[in-house]
């Protein structure tokens, strides 16, 4: 479902937004763009809202591959009160980090998908966040003589890509270490 009124949700996120940055004592700036000219140029996520953080504490958004970043856009979706599915109508960046990542998943899916056709077997991507999968089966999908399924579960699941025609077993992720600081 579409959200209906821009200005309103535009509104809700420019509070969330001097909310965080005042209780938070970030040094950040925001442009909130809504409506038609928030869309994605490549057509990967089908945002409605799009906004762009800079300022000096920018570096701290991209820390950790970016989580503080996500989080503040997964907050803004649950702000604006959209559901789990619909969460990509809103779209958080910081110093072109989500396109820049976006083009690095294309090439890995391209990569993968070569490595596929020439071995005919399967090849399995470490775990990643849903936004990550998604657009990693969008490339796939594009590619013709593979496809490619999600597995795993929570924080273990991750993408798999096959031969089209693959007869053989589904490939599980293999659990990832944990680490707890350094020894």
């Amino acid at each position: 479902m579409p959200i209906e009124d821009y200005r309103a949700a535009a509104q809700k996120i420019d509070t969330l937004m001097k909310t965080l940055i005042s209780t938070g004592g970030l040094r950040l700036k925001y442009r909130i763009t809504a409506g038609p000219g928030a869309a994605d140029p490549d057509g990967l996520e089908s945002r409605e809202i799009y906004v762009e953080l800079g300022g000096p504490d920018k570096p701290l958004l991209l820390e950790r591959n970016a989580e503080l970043l996500y989080s503040i856009e997964h907050i803004a979706a649950k702000t604006l009160r959209l559901e789990n599915e619909e969460h990509d109508r809103v779209s958080f960046d910081a110093g072109g980090y989500k396109a820049m990542r976006a083009q690095e998943l294309r090439l890995l899916a391209n990569t993968a998908a070569d490595k596929v056709r020439s071995t005919g077997q399967p090849y399995q991507f470490s775990s990643m966040s849903s936004r990550e999968r998604r657009l990693l089966h969008l490339a796939l999908r594009s590619i013709e003589g593979i496809k490619s399924e999600s597995s795993g579960e929570g924080r273990e699941r991750c993408v798999a890509v096959y031969p089209a025609d693959w007869k053989g077993p589904l490939l599980t992720p293999a659990p990832q270490r944990r680490s707890f600081g350094r020894r």
